[in-house]
């Protein structure tokens, strides 16, 4: 069963500065479901097939010159049909004026309007933007995320088996917490998965024998991130003498995450071993690999063992 997720227009209205002309009631309590946005130039002309009534709005400059050429009876009837369909919210942009026919049938209809002085084409990018993060689908797993030069590292495991303790190691090291205990995914979109940690416990981490520590405070602002795309999972784990592990590298195995594979491998711990600089290395291996180059193939092609391959531009993967 699917879950719908939703953000209120208080928190647009919050975070672009939008200037309310009509509010049927308090904007915490309008929510918006839809990550979709429309400029309703069809439907002003009377044209209503195919329409979602759950989109967002944005009436720009095109839209405004067409309803003042109407005639008056013909302006009034096309504000009132399109109102009729009671969309969450109508944004004229470009600091236009709401014509008062707009005005009326959004009181009429109890449907938001408001207004923003930005370009409606520049304003439409960021809110789809900000709208595909907030209405992502989502899931919360036991792990930590850190940014290992560049690169999101979601680290798995069992309990007890030093994630935290490895995360901590990167921050000295210079690296960035962005999560600890519990990470907080979103998939952002058909191809890249977001990473953040629940609000309550942000910046947190716990280290058993210490206790819970502070990493904003202790190491500052630098040590810390908001979110990060999740590029490569590890999953540490107990070394098993009778486990074969990957000694190669030379085939990438995935985790799938929301429906998103995301290369992964699996990291065995035991006294000695520095996890932190084998997550260093591993983070700009997956770097190179992404780059097109693997290191386990050009020694095998140095050895005989596998025919040389050509040299791919970086820009043939797009």
């Amino acid at each position: 069963m699917s879950i719908t997720y939703s953000v209120s227009l208080e928190k647009l209205l919050r975070d672009f500065d939008l200037t309310p002309v009509y509010l049927p009631c308090e904007a915490k309590d309008i929510l918006i479901t839809s990550a979709d946005v429309n400029r309703p130039g069809l439907q002003l002309n009377g044209f209503f097939d195919f329409f979602d009534r759950s989109r967002i709005q944005i009436i720009g400059k095109s839209e405004i010159a067409f309803l003042k050429q109407l005639g008056p009876e013909e302006l009034a009837c096309s504000c009132d049909k399109f109102f009729s369909y009671k969309p969450p919210v109508v944004i004229v942009s470009r600091g236009l004026e709401p014509l008062p026919d707009m005005v009326q049938a959004s009181e009429k209809y109890k449907v938001p309007l408001v207004c923003i002085n930005d370009a409606t084409s520049s304003f439409m990018s960021s809110l789809i933007s900000s709208l595909n993060v907030e209405l992502a689908p989502r899931q919360t797993c036991h792990g930590v995320l850190v940014e290992v030069y560049g690169e999101g590292i979601l680290l798995l495991g069992e309990s007890g088996v030093g994630k935290s303790e490895t995360a901590i190691e990167l921050v000295k090291r210079g690296h960035r917490l962005i999560a600890d205990d519990a990470v907080e995914i979103r998939r952002v979109s058909s191809r890249t998965l977001v990473g953040a940690s629940p609000e309550n416990i942000r910046h947190f981490v716990e280290l058993r024998g210490v206790g819970i520590i502070n990493a904003r405070r202790i190491f500052g602002m630098g040590a810390v991130k908001l979110t990060e795309r999740i590029d490569m999972v590890i999953q540490l784990e107990l070394w098993d003498k009778k486990k074969v592990y990957d000694r190669m590298g030379m085939e990438s195995q995935y985790t799938e995450i929301l429906g998103i594979s995301v290369t992964s491998t699996v990291i065995p711990v035991k006294p000695g071993r520095n996890l932190a600089i084998i997550i260093e290395v591993a983070a700009i291996n997956n770097r190179q690999k992404k780059m097109g180059y693997n290191a386990a193939q050009e020694l095998l092609e140095k050895v005989g063992m596998m025919e040389p391959e050509s040299e791919n531009s970086v820009w043939d993967q797009y």
